[in-house]
């Protein structure tokens, strides 16, 4: 067996693995913010997409955060019993659910506005190289 014959099998040369390690080091610095307001990060997100448009099918919510019907369902249950959103079948279609934030939902809106900047405080990137990513990052998002 030749040295470099696993070469390409090393940690350090997969694009996947900074990409898994940069998620999780950024998501863990939103635990001690988000817990005075309850929310888990997936919470968290489901509540941005919300807070931008309210009144989105189940589909169009899993769309958006790029997760599934059954993850984002559990998810929205949890959420619904904690009194910030509710499900309800669409009138036309009982196969479509349509999710509602509820006035707890919507006053949680105030109490998270400054999250953006505590967590962009605590990322050692310049305003340059936090752009840089996110463009590079949602390239590789939307390919299909």
């Amino acid at each position: 067996m030749k040295k470099n014959e696993y070469e390409q099998l090393r940690l350090d040369h997969q694009l996947c693995f900074p990409l898994y390690a940069a998620s999780r080091a950024v998501t863990q610095k939103y635990t001690p913010i988000l817990k005075p307001l309850g929310l888990t990060y997936t919470q968290y997100l489901v509540m941005l997409v919300l807070w931008e448009q309210d009144g989105l099918r189940v589909s169009e919510l899993c769309e958006k955060l790029f997760l599934d019907s059954g993850t984002v369902t559990p998810l929205l249950k949890k959420m619904e019993q904690q009194g910030l959103l509710t499900r309800e079948r669409s009138g036309s279609d009982e196969r479509v659910v349509i999710v509602h934030l509820t006035e707890k939902g919507m006053d949680l809106r105030e109490k998270a506005k400054n999250i953006p900047s505590e967590i962009g405080s605590c990322i050692a990137l310049s305003v340059e190289e936090a752009g840089a990513l996110y463009t590079l990052l949602y390239k590789l998002m939307n390919q299909k």
